[in-house]
């Protein structure tokens, strides 16, 4: 597999910072109506035993799967550190899981996300590159997106050496209806700076986090 195939295009994310919920939100009430409805268009009948709370519980479950319009990522990365030592070599967080939502079925997209930058002088937490793979995937997403905004932002906030992210996600949508296709996972990368110009920098990380299995040109 070349990695180069799965190159995010060299264009700017959206803006980095918490997305505005639109005006005009709808209530919890509301919420819970339109869950209603859609029982009622599927075939059946909310008001029975078994569907009675469903609708709260959709909607407490959707607090959960969009979290993310809440965070800003960019004021997770914003405390750093430079007590260093001079440390300047790459920094890896790989296999960190993943779960979103496709923004054309919503349905889920479950994988893992590998994470990785050339400190310039500040690191940050561990745990805030992780939050920040959190805050974006918690939304209605793509995958190409989605890799590009993780990228975008760390390297935006923490101005490292580069930065490197790729994700490999499967999607329900392609599984669960249409093609019915199983086994199938999509693999996005997006590399910035240091990991996209030096061969053997890019190479370094897919070793690391893949071993063998990428075949990297350069």
């Amino acid at each position: 597999m070349n990695i180069e195939t799965f190159r995010a295009a060299p264009v700017r994310a959206e803006s980095a910072s918490a997305s505005p919920l639109p005006e005009g939100r709808p209530s919890r009430a509301e919420a819970e109506a339109a869950v209603r409805t859609l029982i009622r268009w599927a075939g059946d009948d909310p008001d029975r035993e078994g569907l009675r709370d469903t609708p709260a519980r959709v909607v407490r479950a959707y607090e959960e799967f969009f979290a993310g319009y809440a965070e800003d990522p960019v004021a997770l990365l914003t405390r750093s550190f430079e007590e260093t030592e001079g440390y300047d070599e790459m920094v890896v967080l790989r296999d960190i899981r993943l779960e979103s939502h496709c923004e054309h079925h919503m349905v889920p997209i479950i994988g893992r996300a590998h994470v990785a930058y050339l400190p310039a002088g500040r690191v940050v937490g561990i745990s805030k590159l992780a939050r920040v793979i959190e805050a974006y995937a918690k939304r209605l997403q793509i995958q190409e997106k989605l890799t590009a905004q993780i990228a975008n932002t760390i390297q935006d906030v923490l101005q490292p050496k580069g930065v490197a992210v790729v994700i490999e996600a499967a999607h329900q949508c392609m599984t669960t209806r249409g093609v019915h296709k199983h086994g199938v996972t999509m693999v996005t990368s997006r590399m910035l700076g240091a990991f996209r110009d030096d061969p053997s920098t890019r190479r370094e990380f897919l070793s690391i986090i893949g071993g063998q299995r990428w075949q990297v040109e350069g």
